[in-house]
């Protein structure tokens, strides 16, 4: 089907040197918490990406020599020729849907610790290890640059041996070599290598000429350039000497990738960065300044957003990281005329955290993203079931949408009984909070497949109790009712109840999103330490409230380290006013004071409040559950075979979790037990020989 008239432009092919792009959709290079520990997995992931449309997809990051070693961070690696076939697996698997295979080559620089290694990291001159470990680089020398040059020469060359088609130089994100040597703040030398920017721009030169002396035409070099720090002038600007190296180097690489630095600018978080091509503004220069195509990213999900940037020469090609993981299919749905279809990214960054805390990369929207092959899971196909039986989902939210619309998808008739009049839960409670509006697209994407599903039957303002179940005989049950946030302030420091005297304003999370919110001096009491106490917090300071946010962790919302926004909402709150008390658990309230005792030393101290809020630990909504356990010869008789909790109601977690519970639920019912475990335990390793 050609696409419409209007999205035309996105499937023109793109040359990009001796190799043409199938149309203008673009994975740039992404991590993926695989890296090469796990080929098989990566080069699945990778494949479903080509199959979906994208003209380009491109590994992670791949280090180059044991000085660039990233460990415990599990990137790609291209050390030596034991390192192709694993590398050979990835390029074949996307080359199997007709994609280009681009592979971004890296040296870390004082990036890297090489804690396995145990070598020096190299830098431009004797500084500090960026990673945090307690370790320093050294110079780097003649010889030390000569060294790196051959091993990038024979990176790529080995690149191209394994079939990529396009090879990077990377410059960029604080995390590389040639990067360092760029930025006039870590490369003081004295020597060709330092001092004006051509010195500090000759080793990417020397790089780019080299990686074209190598490829011969037989591959694209890509130069993967972050044009602004967001640091004003102690940074890299793009109305600066970016604007330079773009001249100097303008048509050397066969593609340009532009960007920010570092990643936390890069992939920045929807509640911080609400627009698709929010990095426009300082990268549309490029492409005035070369001949040759330029890729730029700004988590675009609009096929319209997309065309704009491409009439009016901002871009050549558009780029995806998050969005291509939130849905791979999105240039098939764009071609297709089903718009409407894409997954839209959130921009929650569960993706990054996931890397982040080196475990296989997750997403949001797309609960099969890193599952394609542990278990064999499609993000556009799904198993039929082996019966048509009807199934009865208890809730409408995450859980309970995604359950139902793969159960439909499966073949089940589906009857799906919400409570609450709107279908959403929490992902649309939460959607009301300061900066996550995105979250609401978790419910809008299912509500909307859902109402248009045959083999569904929606049914809101509908509460059911277990006599309800009961009668109804649904032969498959799956509870999705939820979690409710505590009132007692029991969490993960503290096991016992706070001391609340009697007339003491004490909030939920839970109140908060209901619209019923305290006045006057509000103590957010935060053992939760994920995004919503922060959240919580500034939205009560923009009703009014004087806040105090209290956390026994060593900062405000400290688990958003992994996702890159830690130091943007540290830094929102201090400006808002927030008081930030860190350390401390709460032990009691008594309406006109909070007390606090030191996590570490049990001091005592007591703050004045009108009110706390309390965001510390969730217990399942499980009443109708229990009551239907609890009669296991009635369940019998109603000819109910599956009783299941699924989601908050299973075990309390994150959006992500929870869709990924349902949507677990509903891919394995009827599956038999082995090979459930057989599929979760299904191993990759480094050998490609086999199983490892």
């Amino acid at each position: 089907m050609p696409p419409a008239p209007q999205h035309a432009v996105l499937f023109e092919p793109v040359r990009i040197g001796p190799v043409v792009a199938r149309n203008r959709f673009y994975q740039v290079p992404h991590c993926a918490g695989m890296g090469h520990a796990a080929p098989r997995e990566n080069a699945a992931m990778r494949g479903v990406k080509a199959e979906g449309g994208w003209a380009v997809v491109s590994t992670e990051e791949a280090e180059i020599h044991p000085t660039s070693d990233i460990s415990p961070s599990r990137e790609l690696r291209i050390w030596d020729e034991h390192d192709v076939p694993a590398l050979r697996l990835i390029a074949d698997s996307i080359h199997a849907h007709g994609a280009l295979a681009a592979i971004e080559l890296v040296h870390n620089g004082f990036h890297a610790a090489n804690r396995n290694t145990r070598v020096p990291p190299l830098a431009p001159g004797h500084m500090a290890a960026l990673q945090g470990a307690p370790t320093q680089a050294r110079r780097m020398d003649g010889a030390d640059i000569d060294v790196l040059r051959r091993s990038h020469k024979a990176a790529v060359e080995r690149a191209i041996a394994a079939g990529f088609d396009i090879v990077y130089v990377y410059a960029g994100h604080q995390m590389t070599l040639p990067q360092h040597f760029l930025l006039e703040r870590y490369n003081q030398r004295t020597d060709a290598y330092g001092g004006c920017l051509e010195n500090r721009v000759r080793l990417i030169r020397e790089l780019l000429e080299d990686a074209r002396e190598v490829a011969d035409g037989r591959a694209a070099v890509a130069f993967r350039f972050a044009v602004d720090e967001l640091l004003g002038d102690d940074g890299l600007r793009s109305d600066g000497e970016a604007r330079d190296v773009v001249g100097m180097l303008s048509d050397l690489p066969d593609l340009w990738d532009v960007n920010l630095s570092d990643w936390a600018n890069d992939s920045q978080t929807a509640r911080f960065a609400p627009d698709e091509g929010f990095q426009e503004p300082y990268t549309a220069f490029v492409k005035a300044l070369t001949d040759k195509p330029v890729v730029g990213v700004g988590r675009f999900t609009s096929p319209d957003a997309m065309v704009s940037r491409i009439k009016r020469g901002v871009l050549d090609l558009i780029g995806a990281a998050r969005p291509s993981i939130a849905d791979p299919f999105l240039p098939d749905k764009v071609r297709d005329g089903r718009s409407e279809a894409i997954r839209e990214c959130i921009g929650c960054n569960v993706c990054v955290a996931s890397d982040n805390a080196n475990v296989r990369i997750r997403c949001t929207q797309n609960p099969t993203m890193g599952e394609e092959w542990r278990r064999g899971w499609h993000p556009e196909r799904i198993p039929p079931a082996a019966s048509e039986a009807p199934v009865l989902v208890a809730g409408g939210g995450p859980a309970g949408l995604e359950c139902a619309l793969q159960l439909a998808e499966r073949g089940h008739p589906v009857t799906l009984a919400e409570a609450e009049k709107r279908l959403g839960g929490r992902a649309l409670r939460e959607a009301s909070l300061p900066g996550l509006g995105t979250w609401a697209r978790v419910a809008a994407h299912r509500v909307h497949h859902l109402r248009a599903h045959p083999n569904a039957a929606i049914y809101p303002e509908s509460p059911l109790t277990a006599g309800d179940v009961l009668a109804f005989g649904f032969p498959h049950v799956f509870l999705a009712t939820g979690a409710r946030w505590r009132r007692d302030g029991v969490g993960a420091s503290q096991r016992t109840a706070i001391a609340v005297s009697a007339g003491a304003a004490v909030f939920t999370p839970d109140d908060i999103m209901a619209g019923d919110h305290p006045a006057g001096e509000v103590v957010v009491y935060d053992d939760d330490h994920g995004y919503l106490g922060g959240v919580i917090a500034e939205h009560l300071h923009r009703a009014g409230c004087r806040v105090t946010l209290v956390t026994p962790a060593a900062e405000a919302s400290v688990e958003l380290h992994l996702t890159l926004e830690h130091h943007r909402v540290q830094a929102r709150l201090l400006q808002l006013g927030v008081d930030i008390r860190p350390h401390r658990r709460l032990t009691a309230i008594d309406g006109v004071t909070t007390a606090l005792a030191c996590v570490h030393t049990d001091r005592r101290d007591e703050l004045r409040c009108d009110a706390a809020v309390l965001v510390t630990e969730r217990v399942p909504a499980s009443v109708l559950l229990d009551r239907l356990t609890a009669e296991p010869d009635a369940v019998e008789r109603a000819g109910i075979a599956t009783v299941r909790a699924i989601g908050d109601a299973e075990a309390p977690g994150s959006l992500a979790a929870a869709v990924h519970s349902g949507h677990l639920a509903a891919r394995t019912l009827g599956a038999d037990a082995a090979d459930m475990a057989d599929a979760l335990h299904r191993r990759d390793g480094p050998s490609v020989g086999g199983e490892a």
